[in-house]
């Protein structure tokens, strides 16, 4: 488990083929996706699958969409989103949903829905798969979103696309410890007198 934390990583959307997963590892990989921290048991995220012939009657219906809101859009980019969503074998989209009535503040629960895209991604790399997470214009236009059946109270976290990995990319460098990692000790608080800039150090 160990080893395969150490070498995840995002493969480029390119390198995702197939064989993708079946319905049976795809199930599984989800379970594994549902298995994060949740704060009241609030399920603040669900997924929503894009595979087989779906993708390109989604990807079709974002290019006809897309098109509508670009008018001088080149008629060589007209199924730009049908390329994108044929790329990978499936594609799962997650979405956020916190509630807002709950007790549980609304930042844990996009905490949780974090969570689960990161947990999608190990549970992949763990049963030989590869994975990108992206967050492209299908995921922040709300007409896109809407196509996808998202509702106007939930949020598109990111687009998960799964593949088996047609090469291992080079890995990409990783922060050192010591420039993300604190000890804290009584010097260190701050006043609410203190002005404070990401990366500025206190006097």
């Amino acid at each position: 488990m160990l080893a395969r934390l150490e070498e995840r990583r995002s493969s480029p959307l390119r390198c995702l083929v197939e064989p993708g997963p079946t319905d049976t590892e795809l199930s599984r990989m989800l379970s594994l996706a549902a298995r994060v921290p949740d704060h009241g048991r609030l399920t603040p995220w669900r997924f929503i699958v894009v595979a087989g012939d779906a993708r390109r009657e989604l990807g079709e219906r974002l290019d006809a969409l897309y098109a509508r809101q670009n008018a001088e859009l080149p008629a060589s980019k007209g199924d730009m989103w049908t390329l994108y969503l044929m790329r990978a074998p499936v594609t799962v989209v997650l979405v956020s949903r916190p509630d807002p009535a709950s007790k549980v503040p609304e930042w844990n629960q996009v905490l949780s829905c974090g969570a689960a895209s990161m947990g999608l991604t190990v549970a992949a790399s763990a049963m030989g798969f590869a994975t990108q997470w992206l967050l492209k214009w299908p995921g922040r236009d709300p007409d896109a979103a809407a196509l996808l059946g998202v509702g106007a109270t939930e949020r598109i976290a990111g687009f998960i696309h799964v593949g088996r990995p047609a090469m291992i990319v080079e890995d990409r460098p990783r922060p050192a410890l010591d420039e993300v990692v604190r000890f804290w000790s009584p010097d260190q608080s701050i006043s609410n007198e203190t002005p404070w800039a990401s990366g500025s150090e206190r006097e």
